[in-house]
């Protein structure tokens, strides 16, 4: 059945690639929420060794699903609105990375460079933000803490390594893909931004999806 799904959203991936570069709202909204339905399907179908690890990733990706429809609207506003579902949808990941596997001091050793690179970003950001300055800062605040989350899981030698590695290769895919969003919307737009971003946030998703089933 996980296979079924993986298939439908390559086949899917395209056509949502297509639409996004004509910018046909109408037809980007169904084709990508679609696809957002696919890797929530996944995650249920999932076999649950560690089922507190299903049971706070799931509303995440649920979040994100959110995310994506708003996202896929028209509207200035939907933006802001899409900003706070992918906000919640990273901050059940960090519930769900945390409470399976407490950060341990290895862990800090990994948060100070993604804080840096994280700060980077964000001042790169700055002139560009306007009136989304704070609500961008916060994000990247708990995108930060989410990656420091997943690099937790990745430490806890308990849970399986095929698990793991899913996690934090799903998070770090999540995570650049957020920067060619970025880009899109705060610095120039340009075809290569979907091309690159979409890929890898859907990605992402199917692979902390599949982490369920692998821990």
């Amino acid at each position: 059945m996980t296979a079924i799904t993986v298939v439908l959203a390559c086949i899917l991936m395209p056509v949502l690639l297509c639409v996004e570069s004509k910018e046909i709202p109408k037809k980007i909204l169904p084709v990508k929420t679609a696809i957002s339905l696919l890797f929530v399907l996944t995650a249920l179908i999932q076999p649950r060794p560690v089922p507190a690890y299903f049971l706070w990733l799931l509303p995440g990706l649920i979040c994100c699903l959110g995310g994506d429809v708003f996202l896929a609207l028209p509207q200035k506003k939907m933006f802001f609105f899409g900003l706070i579902s992918f906000l919640a949808g990273h901050l059940f990941y960090i519930i769900c990375f945390y409470y399976t596997s407490p950060p341990s001091g290895l862990v800090l050793l990994v948060a100070l460079p993604v804080a840096v690179a994280g700060s980077w970003i964000f001042l790169r950001l700055t002139r560009h933000l306007g009136d989304m300055m704070i609500p961008v800062f916060i994000y990247i605040i708990v995108i930060t803490i989410m990656i420091c989350g997943a690099f937790s899981i990745l430490l806890k030698p308990e849970l399986a390594l095929p698990g793991r590695l899913l996690a934090l290769s799903g998070a770090l895919s999540f995570y650049v893909s957020d920067l060619f969003v970025a880009r899109d919307r705060f610095v120039k737009k340009g075809p290569v931004n979907r091309i690159l971003g979409l890929p890898l946030y859907f990605g992402g998703q199917f692979l902390l999806a599949f982490s369920i089933g692998y821990l």
